[in-house]
This record gives structure tokens, C-alpha cells and sequence, in this order.
């Protein structure tokens, strides 16, 4: 019995033993307490284990527990940083501390627990950023006071750095705020505000971390500038009292009238009456009234629109001719705001004749140039005057006309004396330019226009004299070129006359010399065998020596010859050399004989014209015939001479058809 118990106590002792021996391995270590900062790379130390046993080369096993284990990993008793490239320790987003537990097994039995604190040290490694609630735009009243606090912006670091505010003062707007207190954040007003000059302000503020690093950034800040009800109404057109000066001259609005108007609205220049409130962004309803003027009623103001009526017509003994009104508008709301216009209203005389232009078209020229301006001249290089005339006025000129170009033309002006002027260094050659030209009447409203032709004429180019000259005609050509084209065609006309008359000589050249052919052919003068028909007629030949007779006796008495007028060509240069057969006897009382053979009756063909024959009037006939008369020619002498007429007649006839 005792040896059994001895053995069981034997083993109890041993087991003890064992145990105790094992369990020192998993002694000797404590809590871990130690520090890293953020962004550390991968492996960084963290400590260093101070159990008695070895891991992994006993019974003893170790192992990381807890919400931040995983940011650690054991390298036998040391432990260190488990971070990547995708995976930084950021202590912005972690935290401050990495808390673990370190787990001692023996045997798969726990038999220690350790802990582990590790704070993650901060680096300056973020810039500060503005809250977004704080940098949206502002609206602040353009009546708000100097030196109030605006508005306030903030700005947070995720380090935890001081920040300070600073207003850039190379923004547009800068001088309108300032900041007081740098730590603040707080935006001053240094500036009044004035809604009809800005309705929109802006300012770039920095803000900025109080560490050597000096991180920063900025903000655009819009503030929106509310109109307040600061101003007074004005009248239209608004003319201001100086550049940048948002304060209005009152204009002077003028109308005119007749004697015999009544119940109409008036229309002013400038018009219509009409006046806005100084404060655009609340535009504050107006009303209008007539303060002084108004005549008893006889002008009357539409207090909502401005519009002036005239009630009655005026009286033509009025002695003053105009009449001068006070009207004032002010804010419905507000009566102390308003402001104060004059109307004048004109009293004219009855509009008659309205104006007119001298043509519905002018023409114009104007020679290219480097001159910036030079005036439009017309035919001749005269002076272009584009005016009209009034039959109102005696002379034709009312003062009361102004002229202007209608669209405005950017090359060309009209003056008040219709002249016009072009900018000569902005033409082209051969360019061409349709104005329109307004005269208006200002009294009475009326209105006439008229067009301008102008042409671009180039250098050293002549202005036309005329409508019809060469230069019109070839306007748009080089002079030299026109030139030399008129004198083509001149030579080409004096070529063809030429070439006419040449060959209307050469065919009368022909003519004669088949004539002259013919004529000594026949043994006769060229001039007479010229002639195609018979020297005479039938009817001519066979009058009677009785008729001869009485004709003889008639013009012996009455010193006229009647019948057909004639030419008598000295028979020597008519035919051949006289024989004895063709000369005629003819003895005088006396017993004398006298040999007639000086004439011979020819008739002259119409178409026939001899130049160089001898010829003989009447009068030469008259002379032979009483000649013969004194010499005592006798009845049948004078019948012998027709015979022999009659019979050289016959022959020339007989010449002739062999001819033809």
C-alpha cells in the first residue's frame, strides 16, 4: 500500500515540476507603451518583447489581438509597423493612438495577455481648409454703416494649426473690407457701398497656418450689394454732371404748336417726358405734376405717364409766343424725393410747304487720298450741297433743318450746311457708295430724304464736267485706256471714209475715160457723148420754122427767150473740123455772105455736168439770134440750121445704140 502511494506522489511532484518549468516561458513580459509617427513607412519599429521564451522554438506561441492588430506584425520578439503603399498610417484618420493585445500561448493554453499602446505623432502634413457654409456669397444693403462686421469666414486644419486671415489686396475689391483681428476671421466694411456704381463686389481672402510651414489657401468671396432706397428720381435722357458721377442733369424738353391746335397730346424733343427713380433695384413708382405754367388749364399732365395735353387753342393776339413750363415727378411713396424739368412749348405759324430736295438723287466723286478727310465734290470739282429749299421761307432756307445720314455711316458725315466729308485714307479705287441723306425740319417735324451716288475716283484721276462727258462714260477705266480706245475707233472711222472716197474717185475715173473712149469714137466732145440720152427730143427737134421764127421775134422784142432752157456750146469744141457740107450760108441784104457755124444748140442732160466744155447762156443765144436778126437772116435759113440740128441729132442717137 505504501509503495503505490509513494509512486502517486512521485508523479504529482514531476507534474509540478514540468509545469512550472513551461510556464516561466510566457513570464517576464509587460504592457507595451511607444510611439510613431504618421506616414511612417512599412517595418517601423514599434518595441521589443521581453518574455522568457523563445517564439516558435518552444511550446510557446504569440499572437496580435484587438481593433488596431492589424497595423502591426511580429518579427520574432520585435514588434513592428504593418503599412503599404495604398495603406499610410494617417493619424487624421486613424486617430491618435493604435491600441492591440499581445497573447502568450503555451500549449495552446493562454497564459499572458499584454498590452499595447502606440500614439501616432503628428506630422504638418494638411493645409487648412475654409468651411464652405462661410465663403458663399453675400448680400449686405448698400445702406449698411462703415465699420460693421459684414460677414465671417472660417477655415479649419486637420493638423490643428493656428490659422490666420489676410484680405488680398491685389483683388479688384479689396479696398471696400479689411480684417481686424487676423485670428478671427471677421470682414469689415472700410468702404461705403453705393448700388447704383457696384451691384457686385468680390475679395480673395487667404487663410493661413501660424507654423513655419506657412500652409494656405485661398477663397473667392461675392458679395451681392442690395439697392437701398437712397436716391432721387431724374428725367430722361440722363445727362450726368461728370464722368462717373451717378448724378443727372434735368433736360429741357421743347415742343411746337399752332394757333389752331386743341385736344392734342404734345410731342416733346427730347421725348417723351419721362423720369425713372435714382434706385434701379427698387424702382419706386413716380407721379408727375405741372408746378408752374400751366396757363389756367390750358396745358394738362397725366400723372401716371408724363403725357402733356393742350385743352384749348391758343389766342393769335398772344404777344409771347412760347409758353414755359415747371413739371415735377416724385416717388409715390416718398413725396420729399422728386425732381423738377422745364417744358418749353413753341408757338409756330402754320406749316404750309414742306421741305424739298432740287433731285431725288445727287451725284458725288471723290478722288482717293492718304488726307483723313476730305469733302465730296460733284461735276466740274465743285462742292457737293446736298440742301433742300422751303417754300416758307422767302429765301428758301429754313435755319431749323438738320441734316444726317440714314443708317450712320462710319466712312462718311453730313454737316449742317449738307456738305459732306469722307475719310479719304479708308476708301478704295473704283469703290461706290449709296447715302442716305435725312433733312429734317425740327420745328415742324417734317422729314425729306434724298440718295447720294458717290464714286471713288483714283489717283490723279479728273473729276467728270459732266453726266454725258468721256470721264462718265468710262468712270470706272483708266483715262489712258478710254484714250486710246476713242482714238481707234477715230482712226478706224477716218480709215473707212478714206477708203470710200478713194474708190467713188476711182469709179468716176472710169467712168470718164469710157467716156472720153466713146467720145472720140464718135468724133464729139467727151461732155457731150457723155449724156446718154439724145441731145434733144422729138417733140424739141420738130418745131417749124414758124415757131423758131416767133420765138426769135419775141425775144428780139421782149428781150426774153422762152421754151426749154439750154446750154449753147461753141460748136469748134463740139465737133470735127467744119466742112463745106455742115456750114451754113447766109447772105445779108447787102449781098455779103457771113458763115454761121459759131453755135449749136445742145441741151444739157440733167445728169450730165460738163466741166470743161465752153458754154453759153441764154443771153449768148439771144445775142447770135439778133445778131443774125440785124444781119437779115431769113425764114429758111434759119429752117436750114434745125435741118441740120435735127439730122447730127439723129446721128449721136444712132452712135449711142451702137454703143450700148
Amino acid at each position: 500500500m505504501l509503495r503505490p502511494c509513494r509512486l502517486l506522489l512521485w508523479q504529482v511532484a514531476l507534474s509540478s515540476f514540468y509545469h512550472a518549468v513551461t510556464a516561466s516561458l510566457c513570464l517576464g513580459g509587460t504592457d507595451i507603451f511607444a510611439s510613431v509617427r504618421e506616414n511612417s513607412p512599412m517595418g517601423q519599429f514599434i518595441s521589443n518583447l521581453t518574455i522568457t521564451g523563445e517564439p516558435g522554438a518552444s511550446t510557446v506561441r504569440l499572437c496580435l489581438t484587438g481593433d488596431n492588430a492589424d497595423w502591426f506584425y511580429l518579427e520574432g520578439r520585435t514588434i513592428r509597423l504593418n503599412t503599404s503603399v495604398s495603406r499610410v498610417l494617417d493619424r487624421e484618420v486613424q486617430g491618435s493612438v493604435l491600441i492591440a493585445e499581445l497573447t502568450c500561448y503555451e500549449d495552446d493554453v493562454i497564459q499572458s495577455q499584454y498590452r499595447i499602446l502606440v500614439e501616432i505623432v503628428n506630422e504638418n502634413d494638411n493645409r487648412p481648409n475654409f468651411v464652405e457654409e462661410t465663403i458663399h456669397p453675400f448680400t449686405i444693403s448698400e445702406l449698411t454703416a462703415v465699420d460693421t462686421v459684414v460677414f465671417t469666414v472660417k477655415a479649419v486644419d486637420a493638423d490643428g494649426d493656428m490659422i490666420s486671415y489676410i484680405i488680398d489686396q491685389s483683388s479688384r475689391d479689396a479696398w471696400f473690407f479689411r480684417i481686424d483681428l487676423p485670428n478671427s476671421g471677421n470682414i469689415v466694411l472700410n468702404k461705403p457701398l453705393d448700388y447704383e456704381t457696384r451691384t457686385r463686389l468680390q475679395v480673395v481672402i487667404w487663410a493661413e497656418e501660424n507654423t513655419v510651414d506657412k500652409f494656405n489657401t485661398s477663397a473667392v468671396l461675392t458679395v451681392n450689394v442690395e439697392d437701398g432706397d437712397d436716391q432721387y428720381p431724374h428725367f430722361l435722357p440722363c445727362t450726368p454732371v461728370s464722368p462717373g458721377v451717378p448724378v443727372c442733369m434735368n433736360p429741357t424738353y421743347t415742343a411746337n404748336i399752332t394757333h389752331k391746335q386743341q385736344n392734342t397730346v404734345l410731342t416733346f424733343s427730347p421725348g417723351p417726358i419721362r423720369a425713372e427713380d435714382g434706385d434701379k433695384g427698387i424702382n419706386a413708382p413716380l407721379s408727375y405734376s405741372i408746378l408752374s405754367g400751366g396757363d389756367q388749364g390750358r396745358f394738362v399732365i397725366n400723372n401716371m405717364t408724363g403725357e402733356i395735353q393742350l385743352t384749348r387753342p391758343v389766342n393769335s393776339q398772344r404777344l409771347t409766343r412760347n409758353f414755359t413750363l415747371s413739371v415735377m415727378v416724385c416717388q409715390v411713396d416718398d413725396r420729399l424725393k422728386y425732381s423738377v424739368a422745364s417744358v418749353l412749348i413753341r408757338v409756330l405759324s402754320e406749316n404750309m410747304f414742306p421741305p424739298t430736295f432740287n433731285r431725288t438723287v445727287f451725284k458725288g466723286f471723290i478722288i482717293q487720298s492718304s488726307s483723313p478727310a476730305s469733302i465730296v465734290s460733284t461735276y466740274g470739282n465743285q462742292v457737293l450741297q446736298v440742301q433742300v429749299s422751303d417754300r416758307d421761307f422767302s429765301d428758301g432756307l429754313n435755319p431749323h433743318i438738320q441734316y444726317s445720314l440714314q443708317p450712320p455711316s462710319g466712312l462718311y458725315q453730313v454737316t449742317q450746311g449738307g456738305v459732306l466729308i469722307a475719310r479719304t485714307d479708308q476708301l478704295q479705287a473704283f469703290d461706290r457708295h449709296i447715302l442716305q441723306v435725312v433733312a429734317r425740319d425740327e420745328e415742324s417735324g417734317d422729314e425729306v430724304s434724298a440718295s447720294v451716288d458717290i464714286e471713288v475716283l483714283q489717283r490723279g484721276q479728273t473729276v467728270p464736267r459732266g453726266a454725258f462727258t468721256e470721264q462718265q462714260l468710262f468712270g470706272d477705266v483708266d483715262g489712258r485706256l478710254a484714250g486710246g480706245i476713242a482714238a481707234m475707233i477715230m482712226l478706224l472711222f477716218l480709215s473707212s471714209v478714206l477708203f470710200l472716197l478713194l474708190r467713188t474717185m476711182r469709179r468716176r475715173q472710169r467712168h470718164r475715160d469710157a467716156d472720153e473712149h466713146a467720145a472720140v469714137d464718135l468724133g464729139k466732145h467727151p461732155n457731150v457723148a457723155s449724156c446718154s440720152r439724145p441731145v434733144f427730143s422729138m417733140e424739141e427737134s420738130l418745131y417749124n420754122s414758124r415757131a423758131f421764127r416767133h420765138e426769135y421775134e419775141s425775144s428780139s422784142q421782149s428781150e426774153s427767150f422762152h421754151g426749154r432752157q439750154g446750154v449753147y456750146t461753141r460748136r469748134h469744141s463740139l465737133l470735127p473740123p467744119p466742112s463745106s457740107s455742115s456750114n451754113i450760108i447766109i447772105s445779108d441784104p447787102g449781098g455779103r455772105s457771113r458763115l454761121h457755124s459759131d453755135l449749136f444748140a445742145v441741151v444739157e442732160k440733167a445728169e450730165c455736168r460738163p466741166e470743161t466744155a465752153e458754154t453759153l447762156r441764154l443771153s449768148d443765144v439771144r445775142e447770135g439770134l439778133a445778131t443774125g436778126a440785124s444781119a437779115g437772116v431769113r425764114d429758111d435759113d434759119i429752117t436750114a440750121v434745125n435741118t441740120e440740128t435735127l439730122r447730127r441729132d439723129d446721128d449721136v442717137k444712132a452712135n449711142q445704140s451702137d454703143e450700148t
